[in-house]
């Protein structure tokens, strides 16, 4: 195929970076990162839709059908792939998120033909057989116990579904009992229609490539993916969220796994920077608050962090330790407390210089590997639609002042907002409102 370009879309470079982008014919984006210094190539095939666009009825079939590619296609079966991809030295691998689904590979840059033909064909031609099916409905259901009997994964699904309860995004990734064993070939091959479509989809590759050779290789894979005649897939609305306490009394646990959190920005919110400094400060590393007051001054907890998770339209930045029942009550105060202090007390510029260093290393480091570019590639593609320097991102976290920090504390740490869950053996212990009061 030798069309890359739609007449109206014209390819655009951003020399920074030596990023290029391209839309086919049938639609489909295809970017690229040129890294000269590098020997491999990563790839990945990225569908802008994810858990949180599933119908009820059929929560968890994103992830289901990107177990299901892997089980051969027309032209290839499972244990051809895995040989394939193991005689080139490549690493093939795949996610499914609340937001997206990803299927990528990596590979030395003499191997890029065989990996593209391997990956497309994953994506364009699975067979989703009813045996296939029925097996893959069985690993899956054994998946979900699995993650019931992980407190650490449980206490974090409870919070997320009470937190924004009755909506999609507040729904596990990998469904319900009840919905996956409902899953038919029909269904599984519908999904799969509505959603694998050129529009729907971002082809990224970075690495030792070049993009018009690259893109000429993936028109010929996915020209036979027609355009979809539909209209894009309908976003929902941001859900409202709920400021629970939620107690589930679990005596089989040796410790009470707690979590706590308020509502945050979305991922392109302008206060993205500041939410990452705040985190980073509150329990975002071991120099953090959180982990000096409570697990090195105190000893009460191994574990204690927190974190962010942002995403198209909202987000949450929530609080976890692992404690036990008797010190509960201690750590939940002393939590408090912190979050009361980011209110009151303006932070230090040490302490704010510490946390910048400490965010730019982490966003420079990230974007050392093909891989690490290829999936950034993707990602400010769908949230964005533009690409940020790493002297763009450093200049506006370098922007961010003490009372930046502290006003965007006395908006996220509202005692009405707050939500907690507690999982474990609790014991008599009760937690109201009031204690929550920061």
């Amino acid at each position: 195929m030798s069309a890359i370009l739609t007449p109206e879309v014209p390819a655009t470079e951003s020399p920074a970076r030596n990023i290029r982008r391209t839309v086919l014919p049938n639609g489909l984006l295809v970017l690229t990162e040129s890294i000269p210094h590098v020997r491999s190539v990563s790839m990945g095939v990225w569908i802008a839709s994810g858990s949180r666009d599933e119908p009820q009825a059929f929560n968890g079939i994103s992830h289901f059908v990107e177990h299901m590619v892997f089980k051969g296609t027309t032209s290839r079966t499972a244990q051809q792939f895995a040989r394939e991809v193991d005689s080139i030295g490549g690493n093939l691998d795949a996610f499914t998120g609340k937001e997206n689904i990803c299927f990528n590979i990596k590979v030395l840059d003499e191997n890029v033909a065989p990996a593209l033909d391997l990956l497309s064909d994953l994506v364009l031609h699975p067979t989703f057989t009813p045996e296939d099916i029925a097996r893959e409905q069985g690993v899956i259901l054994e998946e979900i116990k699995m993650d019931e009997d992980n407190p650490d994964y449980l206490v974090h699904e409870t919070f997320t579904q009470n937190f924004w309860k009755g909506d999609a995004l507040g729904r596990p990734i990998l469904g319900t009992v009840k919905t996956v064993s409902s899953f038919t070939q029909q269904i599984v091959f519908d999904f799969y229609a509505s959603r694998f479509t050129p529009r729907n989809m971002v082809f990224s590759a970075a690495g030792h490539l070049d993009h018009d050779s690259f893109v000429a290789q993936v028109a010929d894979h996915f020209s036979g993916l027609a355009a979809s005649s539909e209209s894009p897939l309908q976003k929902l609305p941001a859900p409202a969220t709920h400021a629970h306490i939620t107690l589930k009394r679990k005596r089989s646990l040796e410790q009470v796994q707690l979590c706590l959190g308020v509502p945050a920005p979305a991922v392109d919110s302008p206060a993205r920077y500041a939410v990452y400094l705040l985190n980073t400060m509150l329990g975002g590393g071991m120099s953090s608050r959180l982990f000096q007051a409570i697990r090195e001054d105190k000893g009460l907890a191994y574990s204690i962090y927190s974190e962010t998770s942002p995403f198209r339209d909202t987000g949450a930045l929530s609080i976890y330790a692992g404690t036990s029942a008797d010190k509960t009550a201690e750590v939940l105060r002393l939590t408090i407390e912190e979050l009361r202090r980011l209110k009151e007390e303006p932070v230090s510029e040490t302490e704010l210089k510490r946390a910048k260093d400490q965010l730019k290393s982490n966003i420079v480091l990230g974007l050392e590997s093909s891989s690490s570019r290829m999936s950034n590639l993707a990602r400010q593609e769908m949230y964005f639609g533009r690409f940020f320097s790493v002297d763009e991102i450093v200049e506006q976290v370098e922007a961010i002042t003490p009372a930046d920090v502290k006003a965007l504390a006395h908006e996220l740490f509202r005692p009405e907002a707050i939500a907690l869950t507690m999982l474990g053996n609790l014991g008599s212990l009760t937690v109201d409102r009031a204690a929550l009061a920061c």
